[in-house]
Order: C-alpha cells, then sequence, then structure tokens
C-alpha cells in the first residue's frame, strides 16, 4: 500500500508526527521511520515534497560540508544530491582543506521527484495532504498531537514542525503583498496563532528569489563558462563515482556582471521596491541581500557577479543567481534587459520576496526540542535559518532527537569541534537570529578540524548507535580507516633513494631533486608532492582509491596543525564537561551582572562553554558561576 493514505487511514496513534515535506521535514521523516518509528508527515502538497524554491543547487562553501555530515549521520540528501546532479564542482581546491567544499548543480524536478519516490517506500512513513491548524498538548506541557484544518485530530508521542517559509507568510512584489506560500502555495495561519496562543516568541523574517529566464532567450556566449570538477567526487559516501553524471555530460554553467545600466534602473526605482516602499515587515538575510540592497550597501562596488544556472534538462529555464528582487514586474523586465547577453531575454518566472514567522530559536534546547512542550521539535527554516542545506541538517537532527526521546535515551548534541551541524545549532540556541542564519566556514572555529574529507570519520559512530548507519556500512568505513593507517605505515618504512628515475618525476613537478635517501612519508610532506605523484613515482602496489588517497594526503601535509586544533578543541571540552543543572535559578547566584542573569535565565545553557558563547555574559559571569556550580556540587557530597 502506498504511504500516501487517505482520512480513514490515519492511524489512532502515530510515534512521530512531522508537519511539513521539505528539506528539514524529509530528513526527519526518514530519520524516524527508518528505525522503525510509526511516522506521519503531514504536508500541504505531495509535489512540493523536496522542492527547491529558490537555487537548484545542494552545497556550497560550508554547506557542503553540512551534506557530508548529514550522509555520515545516515540522512539522505547527499545521496538525491548525487543522483540529479547536472554538474559537480570542489569548490577552493587550490586552497587549504578547511574551506574546501562540494557543490552540485541540481536538476530540481529530477530531485523532488527522487525524494518523493523515497519517502512513499519507506514502510514505517505515512504521508497525508492536509494543513495543521494548531497543535494539542497536556496540562503537564506534553505535546499530544495536532488537529488539522478541518478538525481531524492526529496524535503522536512526538512533533516535528518543520514548516519552512509558510507560517503567515506573503509574497512581496513591489508594493503588492499578497498572502502565499513559495511558488503560490496556500499559507498557514493557524499553527502561527496556536504557537503564538501557546506562549512561543515568534520572529518575523524574509528571504527572496531572482527570476528564471527562458533559456533559449539568453545569448550566452557573452557570458563565461563555468565548468565543473573533471574528479571522482561524490557527496555519499555510498555513492560510487562511476554512478555520477560523467564529465563530459555534464551542463555548464555561466558567469555574468551586473552593468552601470542595471545599476542605474534600480536605484531609479529604488522607492518601488518592496525592501524600501515600507511594507516589508522581516528581516532579509545578511549574507544572500536582494541586489537592490547589494548596490545600497555596497555603492562602491561597480558590478556584482552573477551566475547562469540551469534549473532542469526538462524545462527552458536558467535561474539567475544573485539577482533576488522584489521590484515590480516591469522594473525587472528593464533590470534583466540591461545585462550583456540579455538584451532579448525573456522572463519565464518574476522574483519575489517572501516573508514569514520563525520561532526564536532560543526557545529551544541544543537537541531542538522545544522549552516549553515536551515532545515538541522545530526543524529547518522554521528556525530562522536559511538554506536547503541548513534545513536537511536540523530535520535529520530533530528526528534523531525524537527518536532518543520516545526510546529515553540521552539527546545527540553535537560539539562545536565535532561538526558544522553542532556550530550551527550551538548557534541558533546560544546567540539566537536576527537576520536568516547562513552558514559559513568562518562561523567554525574548528574548520580545520570539521573538513569535507573527514565527516564520516567524525559522526558515523553517531549514525550508528541511533541505528541509521547499518552494520554493513559501518564496517566498510572501519576497513577505509584501516586501510589509511596501514598506507600511512607502508609510507613511514618506505626508503626512497636518489634514482634517476625519482629525479627525473620531481623535476616533471618542480620539486627538488634527492641527493640522499628518504622515507616516503617525508617527501609528502612538501606542498607540490600528492600521495597520487607517489603512487606514479614509485609505481605502488595495491594503491589507495581517489577519496581515500586525498584523506591520507590532508593528515600527513596537516597533521600539525590538525593536532594543534584538537589541543585548542580538548581545553574547550572542559568546559563542555562542566554540567549546568536545568533547574538552576540564577538569582541565587551573587554578584552576576544584571544582563547575564537576564540571558543565562531566558536561554538556559547547558554547560559553562555555551554559557561563555551567551552574548552578554563576560568571562568575570563564567568564574563566578563555576565557583557557584563547585560550592553546589560540594554541599552535595557532604
Amino acid at each position: 500500500m502506498s504511504p500516501l493514505i487517505n482520512k480513514e487511514a490515519i492511524k489512532k496513534q502515530y510515534d512521530v508526527l512531522v508537519v511539513g515535506g521539505g528539506h528539514a521535514g524529509i530528513e526527519a521523516a526518514l530519520a524516524t521511520s527508518r528505525v522503525g518509528l510509526s511516522t506521519i508527515m503531514v504536508c500541504g502538497s505531495f509535489k512540493r515534497i523536496g522542492n527547491m524554491p529558490c537555487n537548484p543547487s545542494i552545497g556550497g562553501p560550508a554547506k557542503g560540508i553540512l551534506v557530508r555530515e548529514i550522509d555520515a549521520l545516515g540522512g539522505q540528501m547527499a545521496k538525491s544530491a548525487d543522483k540529479t546532479a547536472l554538474q559537480v564542482k570542489m569548490l577552493n581546491s587550490s586552497k587549504g582543506p578547511a574551506v574546501r567544499a562540494m557543490r552540485v548543480q541540481s536538476d530540481k524536478l529530477k530531485y523532488a521527484r527522487y525524494m518523493q519516490e523515497v519517502v512513499t517506500a519507506e514502510p514505517h512513513l505515512d504521508i497525508y495532504i492536509a494543513l495543521v491548524d494548531r497543535l494539542i498538548s497536556s496540562s503537564s506541557n506534553q505535546i499530544e498531537g495536532v488537529i488539522l484544518e478541518d478538525d481531524t485530530k492526529i496524535m503522536a508521542k512526538a512533533v516535528i514542525i518543520t514548516t519552512g517559509t509558510y507560517l503567515s507568510s506573503r509574497v512581496l512584489c513591489g508594493k503588492n503583498a499578497t498572502p502565499s506560500g513559495p511558488d503560490g502555495e496556500k499559507t498557514n495561519y493557524g499553527l502561527s496563532k496556536s504557537l503564538k496562543a501557546m506562549g512561543f516568541n515568534l520572529i518575523r523574517l524574509k528571504t527572496g528569489t531572482p527570476p528564471r529566464i527562458y533559456t533559449d532567450s539568453i545569448d550566452f556566449s557573452k557570458a563565461k563558462i563555468e565548468l565543473g570538477t573533471n574528479m571522482p567526487l561524490t557527496f555519499s559516501y555510498e555513492t560510487d563515482p562511476k554512478d555520477m553524471l560523467e564529465y563530459d555530460k555534464q551542463v555548464p554553467c555561466y558567469l555574468i556582471y551586473t552593468t552601470s545600466k542595471t545599476h542605474q534602473i534600480i536605484l531609479e526605482h529604488l522607492h518601488e521596491s518592496s525592501m524600501y516602499s515600507g511594507i516589508v515587515e522581516g528581516v532579509g538575510p545578511r549574507y544572500c541581500p536582494s541586489i537592490e540592497d547589494k548596490i545600497v550597501r555596497f555603492a562602491d562596488k561597480e558590478r556584482h557577479q552573477l551566475f547562469l544556472e540551469p534549473e532542469s534538462l526538462e524545462i527552458n529555464e536558467t535561474y539567475l543567481q544573485g539577482f533576488s528582487t522584489s521590484m515590480p514586474h516591469e522594473v525587472q523586465e528593464q533590470m534583466v534587459h540591461s545585462l550583456i547577453g540579455f538584451e532579448n531575454a525573456k522572463i519565464a518566472k518574476y522574483a519575489y520576496a517572501i516573508e514569514y514567522d520563525a520561532i526564536n530559536p532560543l526557545e529551544l534546547k541544543p537537541s531542538l526540542e522545544s522549552k516549553k512542550i515536551s515532545g515538541l521539535f522545530f526543524g529547518g527554516q522554521v528556525n530562522g535559518t536559511s538554506g536547503y542545506e541548513e534545513a536537511a541538517a536540523q530535520g535529520l537532527i530533530a528526528g534523531i532527537n525524537a527518536i532518543n526521546y520516545i526510546k529515553h535515551n540521552p539527546p545527540l548534541i553535537l560539539r562545536r569541534d565535532e561538526a558544522y551541524i553542532g556550530v550551527l545549532i550551538d548557534d541558533l540556541v546560544t546567540k539566537g537570529v536576527t537576520d536568516p542564519y547562513r552558514m559559513l566556514t568562518s562561523r567554525a572555529e574548528y574548520r580545520l578540524l570539521l573538513r569535507h574529507d573527514n565527516a564520516e570519520e567524525r559522526l558515523i559512530k553517531y549514525g550508528y548507535q541511533v541505528g541509521l548507519i547499518k552494520e554493513k556500512r559501518y564496517q566498510a568505513y572501519l576497513d577505509k580507516r584501516v586501510a589509511i593507517d596501514n598506507e600511512k605505515k607502508r609510507l613511514q618504512t618506505l626508503k626512497i633513494t636518489p634514482k634517476m628515475q625519482v629525479n627525473e618525476y620531481l623535476n616533471q613537478i618542480n620539486s627538488a631533486p634527492l641527493h640522499e635517501g628518504m622515507f616516503a612519508i617525508e617527501l609528502m610532506r612538501r606542498p607540490e608532492i600528492n600521495y597520487q605523484d607517489l603512487v606514479k613515482m614509485l609505481n605502488l602496489d595495491n594503491p589507495l582509491n581517489y577519496e581515500l588517497g586525498d584523506m591520507l594526503n590532508i593528515e600527513i601535509k596537516y597533521q600539525g596543525y590538525i593536532d594543534k586544533a584538537y589541543k585548542e578543541a580538548s581545553r574547550v571540552l572542559k568546559l563542555e564537561s562542566l554540567k549546568i543543572p536545568s533547574d538552576l535559578s540564577y538569582d541565587d547566584v551573587s554578584n552576576l551582572a544584571s544582563e547575564a542573569r537576564e540571558k543565562l535565565t531566558r536561554i538556559k545553557p547547558v554547560t559553562i562553554a555555551q554559557a561563555a558563547r551567551i552574548s552578554g555574559v563576560n568571562p568575570a559571569d563564567i568564574s563566578i558561576l563555576i565557583v557557584y556550580l563547585e560550592s553546589l556540587r560540594r554541599k552535595q557530597h557532604e
């Protein structure tokens, strides 16, 4: 039987109910159902499951590492991105490993269809098409289920809200504001009202999307071609590189720039933009602003980059990355025609901005469970974030912690030195947001530890413990680790002598010749030499594959820096181990600054380290708090 069910087939009780079918909802529902919990996904439209309402791509700086982490924990996004990629690219490949990240240009129609096939194939997952109107909770503030718009009740032990940008949303274009979700879908007012009635603090945010242009109306000869990376790259550790789209069949992207005429048109019509006409209530994304916002904020820049990205092989549309706007349609026409190569371009879909309700993430525990209602979790853009990858990561963690909640296990809380996901969630629940949060490498203080290559090493044990990583995959990971360690030992004992063929090869790659013997591992520490060079130079038998060779390369070349980062992280880890009782009254802690007392009471940090990251809590407050907690512990042991 298909999991897409009718009203009569709804069970009396589910383990987990997921509200929403976007990137967060998919990961949450798949996580809970794949470990055998009865799960229902309630969403407004089946065809919007896995939809990409904005850019047709997965990954990018920092975001690509989030996708790798999702895969290492047993999530779905990486596999779906691999399966539907039009182009694969490794960004910052010439820079250090801390900032390298993969990005795929996705076929957005195939991606959504593939995700729909995945969720409907899950035996423990029901899918019901409806809008949730309000939540049901007990007198003891325990979640019990939801009530739909037609008053149907669905009961569940845990509820995960992943409504994205659909809560009380308005589409903005020029001076017009239309109640609507993305792509003309119905918005949800009831759930916003229900959350407010339960005492939740909602915030108003805004995001936007650029126009889509008919591909055959663009003169690409005037743009710079941007190709993928010709390497065996995959997002998922389980994808065979041979199953990826062959490099010579990958679809190119293109780069163009705004012109002085573009800037002139925007400045002349600035008062007509929703952003500047006064109708916007929400705060827009700081790191992905509209084109009019860029031109106002960076008035000294003569031009801005725009990328032309294919949306799908099935439709004649190109995504104009970097050109988000809320200008009226007639102004958008002028703006588009001012671009080089777009003189005769035709707009397939006009750009718009959208504002919506989000929950203040300070309302959440680090597990993404609500502080007010037990068993109620939140994940994705509804938590004040921006981007598919950030949403999927939160949905997966919300799903994992719903599993732990139901099974009475401790929650999974990833540390900042363990995962970008840990940085993301810690930032949200400790600092809150004022504008949609986007993951950046600069947000991670231990980014050399949080690399593209080692996500599995960092996180697979957690996916295995919760049951999302099966025995076969976990054993394959252990085998890979043994292979890398064995190869490292081989290179430590393999002596290279200054033979003619060795020095000839070194000369070819502009590396200094050998004058005396050297162990292979020492030679590999030269910046210009990598593992593949050693394989070719020495004709090594049974070499590691590309992925494992790259991991070995990074471990050897950056060992000193990595060890230093681990030492720094271990110092902070001592503060992470200092737990703060959840019922601690900060009013009882003498000499705390009033701002620190107020913020500590509101945020309720779980550890001293988290408390130290709260804006407005200074080192003196932390010292006072540590002394107070130590005195409490001594009293308990007397």
